[in-house]
Formats: structure tokens, C-alpha cells, sequence
């Protein structure tokens, strides 16, 4: 049986504060009450808020890191699903908050205004992390093994049909079978779909390459199910740790050329909240070497497909990883 929830009361004070500050607001400010297995509490005394971006994967990262933490012995405030980017990342250089999920591409495109393309995972994180820790005093610990990037997905019949495991191979293909579907945001980055055809030799609006009568522009959430139906596309724009990859079957191809910039998921923590609890480094990293982009497609497929809470869908994962008990 499940125990039951902990609403932080605490919490309330802390947000109406935060509220006025930044504007930014708690998803529910509850998770379920657990402890370490055998009872340890090596953060015993702590006083931690934690913070998350709004959408289904930053909510169950902030959960789960809630969760861990508080068995683990701290006071947490629990202030998961901050509306956009901007919120949660506020709190955090405000000192309103103290550990964040982020991702190494947003840290360098976002926040940076880097536009140099660094394919491999562990320089971009070297990078992302020695600017962070230098100019505003946050530890990019290191990442997950996972990334929420950018990628092509088909259904698992048209990569069978065409025999294709690679955007080499969709390069490959004859014209009329290089159909795509992509929303209006990844058609026109500067990053996105038009530079990576060009990548790929397959140059947009080219009767060689991708007429633009092969591409079709749709909302994101309808690119998953027109990608599955095979219908108008071929291939679809998707994100890696999408719960719908997993649901739907679908296939991503190899980004074989590097053309996508990492999105490694990173747990970042305040350098003096990291000075004052060093045990962080050990607990966030249990987490962090737990994540996978499998795992984070089942996670996120729990909540946005079955209509699970986060909460729960995080309580039962780190049960099943016997992380708590």
C-alpha cells in the first residue's frame, strides 16, 4: 500500500513568497512520504526546495528528486511545474530555489546564446557546466544517460518497408519517399529541419532533395499519430524520451551525421546549497545513473497516455528500483 501523501505546509508560505518574487508557482507541492532503504537519513536536517519546468518529464524529474531527497531526510519544499523555463530557472539564480532538472542544449542555446553545434554529450556538458558554475554560481552535475532531443521517428512497417535505421538512409531514399511531417517552431529554427536536410544532402525545395510538397507542417502532438498511420509522412519530428515513441512503436532513426545538439537531462544545484549538503552529489547522482531514454519513454507514457499522477508514477519507480522503501 502506498503511503499516504505529504503536503507540505511549509510549502505554502514558501510559495506565496516565491510568488510574489518571481512568479513561480507549485504543481501541487505534494509527493509520497518514503524512506531510505535501512532507514539512513544523510541529509538529516536539510532544508531543500525543489523546482521543475512545467511539462511531463520536468514534473517527474522534480517529483523523483522530491521524493529521494526528503527519504533521504531533508525538508523539502516541493514547487515542481513552474510555468516555461523561465520561472524555474529564475527561482534557481534568485536563490529562491535549489535543485533544477535541466537539459545541456537549452543551458548552451537558451541561456547562452551559443550557436556553435558541439555533437558530443560530455564536451557540451563540460562546456555548459564550467560557464554555469563560473558566472552564476550553479553545479551542472554530471548528466543522465539520457537525451531529449530533436529526432525522425517512423513506423516500425515504413522503416522495415524502406530499411531504414539512418537520416543517411531516408538521404538514400527515392524523392518520393522522403515525406516528412514537422511543426511551424522545428521547420523555421535556425537549428531545425531545413538545416538538417541541408546536412544531409537533401536540400529543401530541390526536386533532388525534399520538394516542398513532401513536407507537411502540422501541430507537434498530431506528427506522432501521422507518423505511426504512415499518413502524410513517412517520417516525423519527435522527441527522443516521448512516452508516444514507446506507445506508438515507433523507430528513431540514427542522427548518424551529429546534426542534433545534445539535451542531456542534468540535475543542477545551487554551488552553496552543494557546499553546505555534499552529500547531494552522491544521492542526485543515484538518480541521475538510474535514467534512461527507455525508462524516461515509459515514465512520461504513464503519465500523458495513461493519465497517471506524477507523483505516484515517481513514488512507484524508485520503490521498483528498491531506491526507498
Amino acid at each position: 500500500m502506498k503511503s499516504p501523501l505529504v503536503t507540505l505546509v511549509s510549502a505554502l508560505v514558501a510559495t506565496t513568497a516565491l510568488l510574489a518574487g518571481c512568479g513561480l508557482v507549485s504543481s501541487s507541492g505534494t509527493f509520497h512520504d518514503a524512506r531510505l532503504p535501512g532507514g539512513e537519513r544523510p541529509l538529516d536536517g536539510a532544508k531543500l526546495v525543489v523546482t521543475s519546468k512545467s511539462f511531463t518529464e520536468g514534473v517527474l524529474l522534480g517529483k523523483i528528486t522530491a521524493t529521494y531527497l526528503a527519504a533521504a531526510g531533508a525538508h523539502v519544499t516541493d514547487l515542481t511545474g513552474a510555468p516555461g523555463s523561465a520561472s524555474s530557472r529564475q527561482a534557481q539564480l534568485n536563490g529562491d530555489a535549489d535543485v533544477l532538472w535541466e537539459y545541456t542544449g537549452t543551458g548552451w542555446v537558451n541561456y547562452h546564446n551559443e550557436t556553435e553545434t558541439i555533437s558530443d554529450p560530455k564536451e557540451l556538458w563540460q562546456r555548459v557546466h564550467d560557464i554555469e558554475k563560473r558566472d552564476h554560481g550553479l553545479e551542472w552535475l554530471p548528466p543522465a544517460n539520457f537525451n531529449d532531443t530533436y529526432a525522425f521517428g517512423a513506423s516500425t512497417p515504413n522503416a522495415e518497408r524502406l530499411q531504414v535505421k539512418s537520416l543517411s538512409d531516408v538521404a538514400a531514399l527515392p524523392v518520393p519517399d522522403r515525406t516528412f511531417c514537422v511543426d511551424d517552431e522545428f521547420f523555421s529554427r535556425s537549428d531545425g529541419f531545413i538545416p538538417m536536410l541541408q546536412k544531409y544532402g537533401i536540400p529543401y525545395n530541390d526536386p533532388n532533395g525534399v520538394p516542398p510538397g513532401n513536407v507537411t507542417r502540422m501541430d507537434a502532438g498530431i506528427v506522432y499519430t501521422a507518423t505511426a498511420k504512415g499518413v502524410p509522412c513517412n517520417f516525423g519530428m519527435i522527441y527522443t524520451t516521448d512516452g508516444r515513441v514507446k506507445n506508438l512503436n515507433l523507430v528513431v532513426l540514427d542522427d548518424d551525421k551529429k546534426f542534433f545538439l545534445p539535451y542531456s537531462g542534468t540535475a543542477v544545484v545551487r554551488c552553496v546549497v552543494l557546499d553546505r549538503y555534499p552529500q547531494l552529489r552522491t544521492l542526485l547522482g543515484t538518480i541521475s545513473e538510474h535514467l534512461t531514454d527507455e525508462l524516461m519513454q515509459d515514465l512520461n507514457g504513464r503519465v500523458d497516455i495513461d493519465g497517471e499522477d506524477p507523483a505516484d508514477v515517481a513514488y512507484d519507480w524508485l520503490k521498483s528500483e528498491k531506491l526507498i522503501e
